[in-house]
């Protein structure tokens, strides 16, 4: 994370002029160099997720820390046509003993196995060596379903998408056997912890240590598949003239999701260095009806005319990231509550609802797509910054975006001084709350 990254936010006065006078540098390691190698980095005290992976496809277990925003339990896993007698004796001995398999929907109901309640499974009476046959046979994909024992195992729907799609228990073990060139059906089993999920990943840490497996975070998985997996398709361009100038249109649609996202580019991308760019957040209210409450509108337009002026550059309009990702309805129903007292992030608090959800991977294979590698970056959020180079692309320099200061979006753009990091400089934010320009 950046510590001290400027910007400027300056009240009326030539666009063109402002533009042309905040020029702050920003130190390369800040950012670090366009090296694939710096962003792999598996969080500290984790094992990478190619180590894992490794492991995996030689038949070696893995221990999975469980995401602590959803569940803090971590639980051990094998790939399911990988699994022997003794890792079942493993598992039964050292884990929970509750045995589950993860199979894809599809497969899923072709078994209509009566043994899918997970509450009422036990393998107590099973053997290890039946168990593991079992397990073969499921992973073999010409199994019958009247050869399973009722009770045995206890089945778990592996959702389509992996864990981009859900960060519980069941998609990860599927995910890692997938990534390992094997069948996306594997076998896991809880790691048992009685003390609460306080200490749940010391003793997970501890746990993996004594029985020297390789333990690995789910979020490190998220990024993994987020960077190395083909996430969009490009499903049409074309040559829009706009206010500004005339730029090439690109529509990518998101694989997970279906969100059509557009990357507006000027002039040729060539080897793809040192390009302007911008990385917008859909605004319906900012950007189409000119809504004063922020600085969206004014910063696409900003955005739009300085790539035009340089000649070169991109924009790359994200949707879905209306309201910092709660969603259009939602962020209306948060201007009630501003309007109450409440500012931007405590509004978003009351309803329950995170300041910020928003995800820039999409962004970053976009512009990977374009041919983009090192990027001059438009904005005022260093958090953009870091995340679009942990996804492989180089910010070599920060450009901020100037919007004017009204009594509409001053309380607003304080508030992401103050509260969003996005830091501006001593003698500016000062002037922003005393209400006059930078």
């Amino acid at each position: 994370m950046i510590n001290e990254v400027a910007a400027s936010v300056a009240k009326g006065g030539d666009i063109c002029s402002i533009l042309n006078a905040v020029n702050i540098d920003l130190r390369p390691a800040d950012f670090g160099s366009n090296s694939k190698c710096a962003f792999s980095s598996p969080t500290e005290g984790f094992a990478s997720i190619l180590d894992a992976i490794d492991d995996i496809r030689q038949g070696k277990m893995v221990v999975i820390s469980g995401d602590e925003k959803r569940e803090s339990k971590g639980y051990i896993m094998v790939a399911a046509s990988q699994i022997t007698p003794e890792a079942i004796d493993f598992l039964m001995n050292r884990g929970s003993g509750i045995i589950y398999v993860t199979v894809e929907g599809g497969g899923l109901e072709k078994l209509q196995s009566p043994f899918m309640n997970v509450e009422h499974s036990t393998t107590a009476c099973i053997s290890a060596n039946d168990l593991a046959t079992t397990i073969l046979a499921l992973a073999s994909r010409e199994s019958n379903v009247e050869y399973y024992s009722s009770g045995s195992i206890s089945l778990l729907r592996y959702r389509e998408g992996g864990i981009l799609e859900r960060a519980g228990h069941r998609e990860p073990p599927g995910d890692l056997a997938v990534l390992a060139g094997l069948e996306p059906i594997a076998v896991l089993c809880e790691v048992p912890c009685d003390d609460g999920s306080t200490e749940r990943l010391t003793k997970l840490h501890k746990f993996a240590n004594e029985e020297n497996l390789k333990i690995i975070s789910i979020t490190d998985l998220i990024r993994h598949r987020r960077i190395n997996d083909k996430l969009i398709e490009l499903t049409a361009s074309v040559k829009i003239p706009t206010t500004w100038g005339t730029f090439t249109a690109y529509c990518y649609q998101s694989i997970t999701d279906g969100i059509e996202h557009i990357a507006m580019v000027k002039g040729k991308i060539g080897e793809g260095h040192d390009v302007l760019v911008r990385v917008h957040s859909e605004c319906l209210t900012g950007d189409i009806f000119g809504s004063a409450r922020c600085d969206c509108g004014n910063q696409l337009a900003l955005a739009m005319q300085l790539i035009e002026r340089t000649g070169r550059g991109v924009l790359v309009y994200n949707r879905g990231h209306e309201g910092r990702g709660i969603g259009l309805g939602n962020k209306l129903r948060a201007y009630v509550l501003q309007d109450a007292g409440l500012d931007t992030v405590d509004a978003n608090i009351e309803l329950g609802l995170p300041v910020d959800s928003r995800e820039y991977h999409i962004s970053a294979q976009i512009l990977r797509h374009l041919g983009v590698q090192s990027v001059r970056l438009l904005t005022n959020n260093p958090v953009k910054c870091v995340e679009l180079r942990s996804y492989g692309l180089a910010v070599i320099d920060r450009i901020p975006v100037v919007a004017t200061i009204t009594k509409e979006n001053e309380r607003y753009l304080e508030t992401k001084g103050a509260k969003m990091n996005h830091v501006f400089g001593d003698s500016c934010m000062s002037n922003i709350i005393n209400g006059s320009g930078c």
